[in-house]
């Protein structure tokens, strides 16, 4: 029980110390990211304190930080206080515990003493062993709009009021595709443990995107405006809202808040790549001993998993940047058309096509010559198409970037638009 509680401990540290961290350099990754993208410099001048050793400006998350820390806590008089305090709080709480059961890879072979008896791997999760860990991921990332409403409303300021129903809006809208793009996955796997749908991934050999191409389209999409992401940062609109819901806020508080937004983006490329992108899992190269998702891997096949996961993650990260410097920002109609015209239909026809190819696609297989996998994945192609086709055919406005036309009634001049 010692040794359990003590690993506990550890993991917990490493996770939360190393999200920190990630989350800071990252940030300096993304402003790199967006100076290429517009052809101008990026942060490269803070280096060493006292020093004119520059390091390509990788002091630069440290000083931000000690800006943060040291830059002055105003509460403003007209917030409601304890609501005002609780808000970042609530943020940043939601974003942490969902790694506690996020893997960080799959285990770890035994190296503890012999008399700590420990004799099992060393799994790769704070809290390897709940078997609802997708729900509870679910859960704790829709706590987060409890945050962005108390953040609104405690600033008793109308542009953070606006700012935040645009959010829990915008959040509580996507959450029902980005479930429905999960489903289809648990449903699948016949599991909603992270380990067994990597498993599963790992020993058919055919990733989720292969096989689910429809219900990747609709999560990736959800992922973005859930994580507040351009081209879905609705939330914050400077030129629109000044600053969003959190227009009040300054110092630690502001810092927890923003932490707290990027840590989500983390997580939604954690999920998309245990869910559609195969995990640790890679043709080869991280197979265990045993069979490809079992437990019993050696030293090289432990780190290679680890570092397969990570390496994947990094590169979702990096498609999240350059998605929001390369698109603009949607107008608010159009992402909530978005969320109830497009991606909940298309999310129900996965779940549909999902169901369908669990039952049938053994007699697919047989009529087709192929694999039952390889029939799941040409019915979910065949899916994703259709999906595309009808909602052109049916709202063919879906594209229309025009400005609207405001109604005679509603505009005073028949001469407008």
């Amino acid at each position: 029980m010692i040794a359990l509680m003590i690993e506990t401990l550890v993991k917990f540290a490493v996770v939360v110390g190393g999200l920190m961290t990630a989350a800071a350099y990252l940030v300096l990754l993304e402003r790199w990211i967006a100076a290429w993208v517009q052809d101008r410099r990026g942060p490269n001048r803070v280096g060493v304190p006292l020093t004119n050793i520059k390091l390509f400006g990788l002091g630069q998350p440290l000083a931000d930080g000690v800006k943060f820390i040291f830059k002055a806590d105003v509460t403003p008089r007209h917030v409601d206080r304890v609501l005002y305090w609780l808000a970042p709080a609530v943020v940043m709480a939601a974003a942490l515990c969902a790694f506690a059961v996020i893997p960080f890879g799959s285990v770890l072979p035994d190296f503890l003493p012999a008399d700590w008896g420990v004799e099992e791997p060393i799994r790769l999760t704070v809290v390897p062993a709940l078997d609802v860990a997708v729900l509870f991921v679910f859960a704790v990332g829709g706590a987060a709009v409890f945050g962005v409403l108390l953040g609104g409303w405690a600033s008793n300021n109308k542009y953070s009021f606006l700012g935040s129903l645009r959010s829990s809006a915008q959040l509580i809208s996507y959450e029902l595709p980005l479930g429905l793009g999960i489903l289809g996955v648990a449903a699948a796997a016949g599991s909603l443990h992270f380990n067994e749908i990597i498993a599963r991934q790992a020993d058919s050999g055919w990733w989720n995107i292969f096989v689910q191409p429809l219900g990747f389209v609709v999560f990736i999409v959800a992922a973005f405006a859930e994580a507040s992401r351009l081209p879905f940062d609705l939330s914050e609109a400077e030129q629109e809202l000044v600053g969003g819901y959190h227009t009040e806020y300054s110092g630690v508080k502001l810092m927890m808040l923003l932490v707290g937004e990027y840590l989500h983006m983390i997580t939604a490329a954690f999920l998309i790549v245990i869910f559609f992108l195969g995990g640790w899992h890679f043709w080869g190269l991280t197979d265990g001993v045993d069979s490809p998702g079992g437990d019993v891997v050696a030293w090289p096949a432990a780190l290679a998993r680890v570092a397969v996961l990570m390496a994947k993650v990094l590169l979702v990260i990096l498609f999240f940047m350059l998605t929001r410097w390369s698109w603009p920002r949607f107008r608010y109609d159009q992402l909530m058309n978005l969320a109830w015209k497009v991606m909940l239909p298309w999310g129900v026809l996965n779940i549909v096509v999902v169901a369908a190819a669990i039952e049938f696609a053994g007699r697919w297989a047989a009529a087709w010559g192929i694999s039952p996998a390889a029939a799941t994945a040409l019915a979910g192609w065949v899916a994703l198409a259709l999906a595309v086709v009808l909602t052109a055919w049916a709202d063919p406005t879906t594209a229309d970037n025009r400005p609207l036309r405001i109604p005679p009634a509603l505009r005073g001049s028949s001469d407008e638009t």
